[in-house]
Parts: C-alpha cells; sequence; structure tokens
C-alpha cells in the first residue's frame, strides 16, 4: 500500500502526459479547419502563426508522450511540454471561441 503511494503522484503526471496528446491534436485539427479570415476577423493572429502554434505544441506534446519515463523522473521534455499545454489550452479557451463565433457558428465541439 505505501509503495502505492509513493508512485501516485507518477500515476497522475502520467494521467496528464495521456491527456494532453490529444488534447493538443485536437487544438491542432481545430486550427487546421478554421477559415484563415476568422483568425483576423476575431482579432487574433492569422491562422499560419496559430497553426505553427498548435502545431508545434502537438508535436511536443506527443513526443513527450512517447519519450516520458517515470524511471528517471517522469519528465519527458520538462519546460517545453509544459509551454505546450499552456499555448494548446490558450488557443481552446481564447481563440477557438472567438474564431467560432465570429463564423457564426454556435458552441461546437
Amino acid at each position: 500500500m505505501v509503495s502505492l503511494l509513493y508512485a501516485l503522484d507518477d500515476y497522475v503526471i502520467f494521467g496528464i502526459y495521456l491527456v494532453a496528446a490529444p488534447f493538443g491534436v485536437y487544438a491542432f485539427v481545430h486550427a487546421l479547419m478554421q477559415r484563415a479570415d476568422a483568425f483576423t476577423a476575431a482579432d487574433k493572429l492569422t491562422k499560419p502563426a496559430w497553426l505553427g502554434i498548435t502545431g508545434a505544441s502537438a508535436a511536443i506534446l506527443v513526443l513527450s508522450l512517447v519519450t516520458y519515463n517515470p524511471a528517471v523522473g517522469g519528465i519527458g521534455l520538462g519546460i517545453f511540454w509544459l509551454a505546450a499545454i499552456i499555448a494548446v489550452s490558450v488557443y481552446i479557451v481564447d481563440v477557438k471561441p472567438a474564431v467560432v463565433g465570429v463564423q457564426g457558428g454556435g458552441q461546437r465541439w
């Protein structure tokens, strides 16, 4: 029982890694499917900029998941992983609703 508690943080971090990779891929695919003029109409960065941000973030998150090794502390790409999660979260929380709203759509997932 005690050994399970010692490894609990590794399981929690691995769960975040498992959720973060599809989250990043979803953000990239969503940005890819939107019209380019919707980004500028929503007063956000351009579509190519968001494709670069979400694409690089998705690649980092997937690569981090593949290279995750709890035996050596569990840190895949460390600070890059954290920056990628923040970038993808900004897209999902801020840019996605604005772009969808400009295109006349409601709350789409």
